[in-house]
């Protein structure tokens, strides 16, 4: 199969349901002529031209709101929101009106919206680094995807186009290069469902975007001191598919959750909550979590490290959780 990066996934799957559908067309901050802020719209300009891939002005707001109203109207829309950091200023459209207009309606209308938007570290300081993919995973009526390897990337944000319902597509921005096979042709990875990526024994690791990457490589690691865990992707985070995850711990009898995030009321607070009570007869030990610790993002590229999990985290907590 063919190897490319995630960013040229994403590409990829916007060109293929571009050509596909001629209701689909991309609307953002610099995805124009520019080819937007991490590259990812490069050369659609060109080749779809400007109705379809549409400059807006910088107001998040105004880009979801006329997002929706063109999914309301029959379309297909990719909203591009420069980074999650600046979603807060259209959580009113996403969270008041997306989420919920076919559920007030009796389901006559349908929003078959997708938002881009990218997450995470990135040396960008304080208001610049952040990852919010709880305040979406929270809202009933949205769908909330974070794929880690390209492979899931492309096939997701497929999945994502073709769907009836508003979908939050999160891509952290340390992710772009990351590289790993993707088929020639169709596909499509469905939403709401979790993948085991690495079969283990000892302990199982259940994780999301970034840190799935981040916890294949401790995993690796670990494997070489005679450690064998297995890593569970949640890919989706609403609607959550914990059913993987608790038959990995019925064969492990331990879990460890590894998230970008802040641990406090966050998704894997949920998803340790979960797996205490769905799968509690089964552990040998307390759910472990593992995150950012809890102070704002710093700039400085020492203290940012010294914030963010890392492999060298995940191996420690999983030897922390094997004692």
């Amino acid at each position: 199969m063919p190897v490319m990066t995630i960013r040229e996934a994403i590409r990829q799957a916007l060109r293929e349901e571009m050509q596909r559908d001629r209701r689909v067309f991309i609307m953002g901050e610099d995805v124009g002529a520019y080819g937007g802020t991490y590259a990812v719209t490069r050369g659609l300009y060109e080749e779809f031209g400007e109705e379809r891939v549409r400059d807006t002005p910088i107001a998040e707001s105004a880009i979801v709101g006329v997002a929706l109203g063109a999914a309301l109207g029959g379309l297909r829309p990719v909203a591009e929101i420069m980074t999650i950091n600046f979603i807060l200023l259209a959580l009113d459209q996403i969270v008041n009106h997306a989420a919920k207009m076919s559920y007030m309606f009796g389901g006559q209308f349908k929003v078959p919206l997708v938002i881009r938007v990218p997450a995470g570290w990135g040396q960008l300081a304080a208001t610049h680094s952040q990852t919010f993919e709880v305040y979406f995973a929270y809202v009933p009526g949205l769908k909330v995807v974070y794929p880690g390897t390209p492979y899931d990337a492309k096939g997701m944000l497929k999945a994502a186009l073709r769907d009836e319902d508003p979908v939050i597509y999160i891509e952290h921005t340390a992710l772009y290069p990351v590289r790993g096979e993707v088929p020639d042709g169709d596909y499509v990875v469905p939403i709401g469902k979790s993948e085991i990526k690495r079969v283990g024994r000892d302990c199982t690791i259940v994780t999301y975007g970034r840190m799935l990457q981040a916890s294949l490589q401790a995993a690796e690691q670990l494997a070489r001191e005679g450690i064998e865990v297995e890593v569970v992707d949640l890919r989706t985070l609403r609607p959550l598919d914990m059913e993987p995850v608790y038959e990995s711990v019925a064969k492990t009898h331990r879990a460890l959750v590894v998230t970008e995030e802040w641990r406090s009321f966050g998704v894997g607070a949920e998803v340790a909550a979960r797996i205490q009570e769905h799968a509690f007869d089964e552990l040998d030990a307390p759910v472990m979590r593992l995150g950012s610790r809890e102070v704002p993002h710093p700039y400085n590229k020492h203290h940012e490290r010294a914030v963010l999990p890392w492999p060298e985290d995940v191996v420690k907590a999983v030897k922390l959780l094997l004692r």
